[in-house]
């Protein structure tokens, strides 16, 4: 009989606590974590200021190579087609695009390999590797 005492008492004081907001006990799970802000979308692409088909000149410290860069009018991207003797690894160019950024250039992964922007009718930069990049005509 005391233990049936002892246990109704218990479960009063249970009821007592949370009926007075002392409980200690939780009894809904906690709010979740709220989700990781999502990345910024990249900047949409935007027409270059210039022709971009056509016969172009790269040249990168003492060496030149000639591209031909190919282009739907109007696109903000095209390709890209090395002649030989690219200095670095612009041998492995295949794709331009342009952009808020200015003019990318990048390889045959899409890896970039050359950011510039638009001077005196030639696109100048840096390649990926730190050395100063002109593409003209």
């Amino acid at each position: 009989m005391a233990e049936t005492l002892l246990r109704s008492l218990s479960c009063l004081a249970a009821v007592a606590m949370l009926a007075t907001g002392c409980s200690t006990l939780q009894l809904t799970s906690p709010a979740p974590e709220p989700p990781p802000a999502a990345a910024a979308p990249p900047p949409p692409p935007v027409a270059p200021p210039v022709d971009m088909a056509g016969r172009w000149t790269l040249t990168s410290g003492p060496k030149k190579c000639a591209m031909t860069l190919g282009v739907t009018p109007g696109a903000p991207e095209g390709t890209i087609a090395p002649a030989g003797g690219c200095p670095g690894n612009f041998y492995t160019s295949r794709k331009w695009v342009y952009d808020q950024k200015g003019l990318s250039i990048r390889n045959h992964r899409g890896e970039p390999l050359a950011q510039l922007t638009m001077a005196d009718g030639r696109f100048d930069g840096q390649s990926t590797t730190g050395e100063a990049v002109t593409l003209g005509r």
